[in-house]
C-alpha cells in the first residue's frame, strides 16, 4: 500500500528545477522540484570548501522555504542533509522522507555538526580568533531537536504517493547504507536523481541498483574525470603505506569521514592483520560519530555484506575513544600506531588535533582516502601546502602526504556509465551535478561520445523550466 502525504501548495510556473548546491561543486546538494500541485526539494546539503562555500550556508536559499512540502534525501552524509536544521529554523514545516538508515546516519551526523559548531565558535570566542563578534554556529542541538520529528520512513524499492499525480521511489545505490537514488514520477514524467552513485565491485556493500527509465536525469560526477583501478591495487598501495610509516617509527593519520569510509577502512586493515601483511600495532577510531555509526551496521545488515561476526571482530581490535582527553594522550603518544579520525577533508573534526600538535613530525603520514574538496584544507595539503591553519594559527606542516583513490565510495567514470546503460531512451534533459568544473566537462563528453546524449551543466541557483 502506498503512503501518501497530500499538499495544498505549489507554484504556477509549470515543471522546474532549481539547482540550489552541488553545481560546480560537490558540496550542498538541493534540488527544488517545483509543481502547479507541490514543491520538493531533494537533499538538503550542507556547503563545505573554502570560506565562500562555506558562507553560502548562512545565506537564505532565493526560494520560498516555508512553501517547500516535502524533503527527499537521496542518503545520510552531511552534504546531503546538513542543511536540514537551517531550514528548519527559515520556516520548512513539511515531511522529510528517507530509508530508515538514512534517518539514523543523519540523527548521528546532524547532532554531531551541531554539537561541533557549539564547540567551535566557543572556542572561537574564548580565544578570539574569529572576526565575529561573538561567534556563533551555524545551527545547535536544539535546532536539530526541533528538525527530527519531521523526518519519516519510507521503504526502499517501494512507490511512496505525494499526492494524487506525484509519487517517488527510492532505490539502493550502494555509497554508504541506506544510500539511494530516487525516481520522481510527476503527471507521468520521470525526473531520476543518481544521488551518490556506489561501485560496482565493493567489498562492503552490494551492487548499486540502476534506473531504466528518466525524461530527465540528474547525475553525479565526483570521478566524472577518472577511474579508480582495482580494490586489489588499492589494497596494496594501503599495506605500503602502513609498512613504510610503522618501519620508519612514524603514526599514520588518516582523515576519514565516519559513514561507511571509515568502516571500509577497518575492514581492509583488519583483513591485512588477519592475514599478517601488516604488523600489530594499536589501530584507534577517534571519531564518535564513527562508533555510533558502527552501532548502525550492526543491525542494518540487509545493507552490507557483513555478518555479525564480523562486525564482531572487526570492531574488537580497533580501540574506540570515549573523550577529548584520549585524543590530546594519543597525540602526544609516539608509539606507531594508525588513528582514524573526522572529518574526511580536514575541514574539523578531532583530526585537526593530532595535526596541531603532529605536523612537523616528518616520520608521521597523512592519507588521504576520499576526495578532497576544492578550498578544503585536505585539498591544499595534497597540493603540497607547507602550513596548515588550525584553530586560528598557522603551523608548519612536513608530514609524509598519501593519496588512495581506489576506497573512495563513489563510483568512478565507469561506474557512472554503467549505472545509467540501461536507460535506453535517451533522457530529454540531462544535467551533470555534484562534481567540480573538470570532472563534469569530461563526463559531459564521455556521455556525448558512449550514448550520445547531450548532457547540460547547470548553475548555482539556476532555474529551468521542464517541457
Amino acid at each position: 500500500m502506498e503512503a501518501t502525504w497530500a499538499s495544498e501548495k505549489g507554484n504556477d510556473a509549470g515543471l522546474t528545477i532549481q539547482f540550489l548546491g552541488a553545481s560546480g561543486m560537490v558540496t550542498g546538494s538541493k534540488y527544488l522540484v517545483g509543481t502547479p500541485g507541490m514543491n520538493v526539494l531533494v537533499d538538503c546539503g550542507l556547503f563545505q570548501g573554502d570560506h565562500n562555500s562555506r558562507a553560502l550556508n548562512w545565506e537564505t536559499p532565493p526560494v520560498d522555504i516555508p512553501a517547500i512540502d516535502v524533503v527527499l534525501l537521496t542518503h545520510g552524509h552531511l552534504d546531503h542533509v546538513g542543511y536540514l536544521p537551517r531550514l528548519v529554523k527559515a520556516g520548512f514545516g513539511g515531511r522529510i522522507l528517507a530509508t530508515g538508515p538514512t534517518i539514523e546516519i543523519a540523527t548521528i551526523i546532524l547532532k554531531d555538526t551541531a554539537k561541533i559548531q557549539e564547540e567551535t565558535a566557543e572556542r572561537a570566542n574564548r580565544e578570539g580568533y574569529s572576526k565575529h563578534k561573538p561567534a556563533q554556529p551555524l545551527y545547535d542541538l536544539a535546532d536539530v531537536d526541533r528538525t527530527m520529528p519531521l523526518f519519516h520512513e519510507v521503504k526502499e524499492g517501494a512507490w511512496h504517493a505525494l499526492s494524487d499525480t506525484i509519487k517517488a521511489r527510492f532505490q539502493y545505490v550502494g555509497h554508504i547504507i541506506g544510500a539511494t537514488f530516487i525516481e520522481l514520477d510527476i503527471a507521468g514524467k520521470r525526473i531520476v536523481f543518481s544521488g551518490d552513485v556506489g561501485r560496482q565491485e565493493d567489498i562492503l556493500l552490494f551492487p548499486p541498483k540502476r534506473p531504466e527509465r528518466a525524461d530527465v536525469l540528474l547525475i553525479e560526477s565526483t570521478y566524472g574525470d577518472r577511474t579508480h583501478g582495482t580494490m586489489e591495487a588499492t589494497v596494496a598501495q594501503l599495506k605500503e603505506v602502513v609498512n613504510e610509516t610503522i618501519a620508519r617509527g612514524g603514526c599514520l593519520f588518516i582523515p576519514s569521514f565516519a559513514v561507511e569510509r571509515t568502516q571500509l577502512i577497518m575492514l581492509v586493515l583488519w583483513q591485512l592483520l588477519e592475514e599478517g601483511s601488516i604488523p600489530r600495532v594499536p589501530m584507534i577510531i577517534d571519531s564518535p560519530m564513527g562508533v555510533n555509526v558502527l552501532d548502525v551496521f550492526h543491525h542494518t545488515r540487509a545493507w552490507h555484506k557483513l555478518n555479525k561476526e564480523e562486525c564482531t571482530r572487526i570492531c574488537s581490535y580497533f580501540q574506540r575513544t570515549a573523550h577529548y582527553k584520549e585524543t590530546l594522550q594519543l597525540r602526544a603518544d609516539n608509539a606507531p600506531k594508525i588513528v582514524i579520525a573526522g572529518s574526511g577533508m580536514v575541514t574539523g573534526g578531532r583530526i585537526l588535533n593530532y595535526l596541531e600538535y603532529r605536523s612537523t613530525n616528518t616520520n608521521d603520514t597523512l592519507l588521504f582516502v576520499g576526495y578532497q574538496a576544492e578550498g578544503t584544507k585536505g585539498r591544499a595539503l595534497l597540493e603540497g601546502a607547507d602550513t596548515l591553519r588550525v584553530y586560528g594559527k598557522e603551523v608548519l606542516f612536513k608530514m609524509q602526504v598519501r593519496q588512495i583513490n581506489g576506497l573512495s565510495a563513489h563510483g568512478d567514470r565507469n561506474d557512472l556509465l554503467w549505472w545509467s546503460e540501461l536507460i535506453k531512451e535517451a533522457p530529454g534533459k540531462v544535467f551533470i551535478v555534484h562534481g567540480e568544473d573538470a570532472p563534469r566537462e569530461a563526463f559531459r563528453k564521455a556521455l556525448l561520445e558512449e550514448r550520445g546524449w547531450n548532457a547540460e551543466l547547470p548553475k548555482l541557483n539556476e532555474r529551468i523550466n521542464i517541457t
